[in-house]
């Protein structure tokens, strides 16, 4: 067992948008919990949505919840892990007591908690210890600490496709290019997507997804008249596609990509969205058409699954965090996620 430092400096928000470095103690460790030495914790939309009092963050909280370090110790229940091993944590924390924990659904537990966005009692990733349960620890071994954040939106997009359930020789249409689409475009060619389109905005994310390999094919979109990209795309597509996904956050998009889907298709709510956005659908082409329409919201379980993809380079992740800051760097990092210079960051430690 190491020596454990008595204070650790945090990112902690007293409310929305108030925020400040601060030295605090360490998480109190419960008796199979891991204390994580964080070296690295991703930042996304959600956390620019969390900024916001958006989400379901509840405050005060310190934020973060792709985390990835080393153990730096282990309570008294926990096996089979040593100091100094490399890993990764889930960041929910479910009741499995609840109506739908018992039914198996644990995913929508009425009590469900995820660090660094619902929990002020424990703190998330954006400070340098953080304590887990030992169940939502799993050790990494090829990906470096910057490329292992992608990990936890990796096991969001893995269960995804568990949830979209392609066919053999699906066609695909993904807007938006950004981390977790990235991930699911990836994961969907490689699970039944035989003909993948990526459409999003010209520009960093599109180059990237092109390098990745994506997608079979790309559609740049105009940032200020994009309609004329949209119609050649239906014109070209005249029968539309078996699976549409919707990973840019966007309402008018959203509400639009219904007339994309091929009748009996899927369309799939995948991004993230303000809790005042709304949509409108006819029913009737619902209806008619026999449309599936899909809400995919975190994971379960699926972290195994993410890591192996990931791990083993079948699914590609290079790239993908273009940008690392400190945590007193934090208005730069919220700033580079507001102009979009930033694919992906990571808050980085010693």
């Amino acid at each position: 067992m190491s020596v454990l430092p008595k204070e650790m400096k945090a990112l902690r928000y007293s409310k929305p948008e108030e925020y400040s470095v601060v030295s605090t103690n360490l998480p109190t460790m419960r008796p199979n919990d891991v204390m994580v030495k964080v070296k690295a914790c991703g930042v996304c939309g959600t956390d620019l949505h969390i900024h916001e009092g958006e989400f379901i963050a509840k405050f005060p909280l310190i934020p973060g919840h792709e985390t990835v370090g080393v153990v730096a110790a282990v309570g008294p229940e926990v096996k089979g892990f040593k100091v100094g091993e490399r890993v990764v944590a889930d960041n929910s924390e479910l009741c499995n007591e609840c109506f739908y924990c018992r039914r198996g659904e644990p995913l929508l537990c009425e009590h469900f908690e995820a660090h660094g966005v619902t929990i002020n009692q424990v703190n998330g990733g954006f400070a340098e210890y953080v304590a887990y349960p030992a169940g939502k620890v799993f050790k990494i071994n090829n990906l470096s600490d910057v490329d292992a954040t992608l990990l936890e939106p990796a096991s969001c997009a893995a269960h995804g496709l568990e949830k979209i359930a392609p066919k053999l020789g699906s066609s695909v249409l993904m807007f938006g290019a950004g981390p977790t689409g990235l991930v699911l475009s990836q994961l969907l060619r490689q699970n039944g997507g035989c003909h993948v389109v990526v459409a999003a905005p010209g520009g960093l994310k599109m180059e990237l997804a092109k390098k990745l390999g994506a997608g079979d094919e790309y559609v740049e979109l105009s940032r200020t008249n994009p309609e004329l990209q949209f119609q050649k795309l239906k014109e070209e597509n005249p029968y539309g596609f078996d699976i549409v996904v919707e990973a840019t956050g966007s309402p008018k998009i959203l509400e639009d990509a219904i007339n994309y889907v091929r009748r009996g298709g899927k369309l799939v709510v995948y991004g993230v969205y303000s809790s005042s956005a709304k949509v409108s659908w006819p029913p009737s082409k619902i209806f008619g058409d026999e449309l599936t329409i899909l809400g995919s919201f975190s994971e379960f379980a699926r972290f195994p699954a993410a890591i192996s993809y990931l791990d083993c380079g079948k699914v590609k992740v290079d790239g993908i965090v273009n940008k690392t800051y400190r945590l007193e760097q934090w208005g730069e990092c919220l700033e580079a996620l507001r102009n979009k210079s930033a694919i992906k960051a990571a808050i980085v430690f010693d």
